[in-house]
């Protein structure tokens, strides 16, 4: 939010223009805020929403159909002005009354109450509804107290619910109270959010921390500690907003996993995935389900838990269509009772008994290879990542991790059921296949099936299947990848080495110095890509901005191939600068 802005004193009236601009045929702006274009239904309750701007899509982006007639949107993370207020609520007046829902905020409270004495003294029926749901600002028994935090939308949309049916302006209050009161949310903050024009967060965390229960503007919560996984974070916000249960609560509940800004929907949804199982497992019935940013607050790193719990009433409104810019609800449906059968996958390659000694011990070397290149690899991660992040998307020593794990454990599972040494390298190169994803993982996961088609069954392995496999390893390679010595790809490595070997293997050299010659060609043609533009993959669009840097496919290649090799015992030659 500090990136794109002109005057940090006009970004509020800016976005709003914004907004309307790009909903024409949804909003008008009003003094104040925000109206619905076609005005409010006459003889409809005007449900107005509102508070300080930044928590987009609250409040602006809810005014729309079977939602706010209006929203007062007052400068970021500050009450709006009585005459906002006021202005808004004669634009939105139907003739039916108006209810003011908000957040439970002292400047809201005075400026909103301020405005509803002065329309009812002009003969307007106003009602105003507090949202109370944030459970760690003020315990049970002081619950009118709590502020309002994500479960503003929740019953921003059952009040708007009850106004489309066409409810007076008491029932809608009554309704939207009901469900204020059976609405629980806990939240978790990252680190805070930063004001446009502000070179600094409003407030901050330590690294590593998460602070429990900070409201969506950074105030306090109920204490910090260490940042937690995925899931020991559900059961802390489960735990929380199921604590207060409500005595007649029959299971039924609308749940909102809302994200602040920062958390983003594809951590939301790890999150959701356990959140909804312990959610299940302590009898919540989920109804139509929202995760996503809802209640934002700029670009805050946090997310929070909101559960509403449903009777029939607020179920039927919870359902109820409702079309802003900002939200849409309606077309939730439950799993089917039935689903189609799974279709068949992909049947994992054939597994070979080992009989022989010999063979026994060529699986055993196959795995153990495969271990000292995890280690390799996880060690050399961080600066595998760097060398691709210069040109390409520097995803590169995570996809190889995720990739050689994948490798041992399917090693390790079919050396354990038996397998030769063929079986045991085909089983680890469709799981790298599998599991790393990519253009490497692609790639080594034919190389290595290519390897071990030529590597013999049950039978010790000659630097004859060894050259056989190399040469096979380098043609799928460069036929499936499509790519050329010069392209700056791991076939500037992989090509010198199998030439070295092949070369090694017709003077005669004995099999450790073959393969020693190999690493040193690997080696040498890693290094030479740093004087080369990438011609294929993503660098290729960087052009020059690859050139100085190593391809790190061809690095990982000459790293593995020298860690192969050493496990084997083979003397290592001195480590090139592209691998330290």
């Amino acid at each position: 939010m500090t990136y794109v802005h002109n005057r940090p004193q006009d970004f509020v009236p800016e976005a709003l223009r914004g907004l309307v601009k790009a909903h024409p045929g949804r909003l008008r702006q009003v003094p104040g805020g925000i109206a619905r274009a076609d005005g409010t239904r006459p003889g409809k309750v005007a449900v107005v929403v509102g508070g300080g701007s930044g928590h987009y899509p609250a409040f602006a982006g809810l005014v729309g159909d079977g939602l706010a007639d209006a929203a007062v949107c007052g400068d970021i993370f500050t009450s709006p002005s009585t005459r906002q207020v006021l202005d808004v609520c004669r634009a939105a007046d139907g003739g039916a009354g108006v209810l003011l829902t908000f957040g439970n905020y002292a400047g809201d409270v005075l400026n909103f109450g301020a405005a509803a004495s002065r329309l009812r003294a002009q003969g307007t029926d106003v009602s105003i509804l507090l949202v109370t749901d944030d459970v760690a600002s003020a315990p049970a028994e002081r619950a009118h107290e709590r502020r309002g935090v994500a479960g503003d939308l929740v019953v921003f949309k059952l009040a708007g619910a009850a106004a489309e049916e066409g409810a007076d302006l008491a029932e809608v209050n009554r309704l939207a109270a009901r469900g204020n009161e059976r609405t629980q949310s806990f939240g978790v903050a990252f680190d805070g959010c930063t004001l446009p024009g502000q070179d600094h967060a409003l407030f901050s965390l330590e690294p590593g921390t998460a602070g429990w229960g900070l409201g969506i503007h950074g105030e306090p919560g109920v204490g910090e500690e260490a940042r937690s996984t995925a899931a020991a974070l559900a059961v802390e916000l489960v735990d929380r907003v199921l604590a207060e249960r409500p005595a007649d609560a029959d299971g039924r509940a609308a749940v909102l996993l809302n994200g602040l800004g920062e958390v983003k929907y594809e951590e939301l949804f790890v999150l959701w995935d356990s959140v909804h199982d312990l959610l299940v497992e302590r009898g919540v019935t989920i109804v139509a389900p929202l995760v996503g940013e809802y209640v934002t607050s700029l670009d805050m790193a946090g997310c929070s838990l909101t559960v509403t719990w449903l009777d029939d009433e607020l179920e039927r409104l919870w359902l109820a269509p409702a079309s802003t810019p900002g939200f849409h609800h309606g077309a939730w449906r439950p799993a089917p009772a039935s689903v189609p059968a799974p279709l068949p996958t992909e049947p994992e390659t054939e597994l070979v008994r080992a009989t022989t000694p010999e063979g026994i011990a060529a699986a055993g070397a196959v795995t153990g290879m495969l271990r000292r290149a995890q280690g390799a690899l996880h060690d050399a991660e961080q600066m595998l990542g760097d060398l691709d992040a210069v040109a390409a998307d520097g995803d590169h020593g995570r996809g190889m991790c995720r990739g050689i794990d994948a490798a041992v454990d399917a090693a390790d599972a079919a050396r354990a059921a038996g397998a030769d040494a063929p079986s045991v390298l085909r089983r680890a190169a469709d799981a790298w296949a599998d599991k790393a994803g990519g253009t490497s993982g692609a790639l080594w996961g034919v190389g290595l099936l290519a390897l071990a088609d030529a590597l013999p069954p049950d039978a010790p392995v000659t630097v004859d299947h060894l050259l056989a496999g190399f040469t096979a390893a380098r043609d799928q390679v460069q036929a499936v990848g499509g790519a050329r010595v010069g392209d700056k790809t791991m076939v500037d490595a992989l090509h010198p080495a199998v030439e070295a070997f092949a070369a090694a293997v017709d003077a005669g050299t004995a099999p450790a110095g073959a393969w020693s010659a190999a690493v040193v060609a690997a080696r040498a043609g890693a290094a030479s890509t740093e004087n080369l533009t990438a011609r294929r993959g993503r660098a290729r669009v960087l052009g020059d901005k690859s050139l100085g840097v190593p391809d790190p496919g061809a690095t990982s290649l000459a790293l593995l191939l020298g860690e192969a090799g050493a496990e084997a015992g083979v003397p290592v030659p001195t480590t090139s600068k592209v691998e330290s």
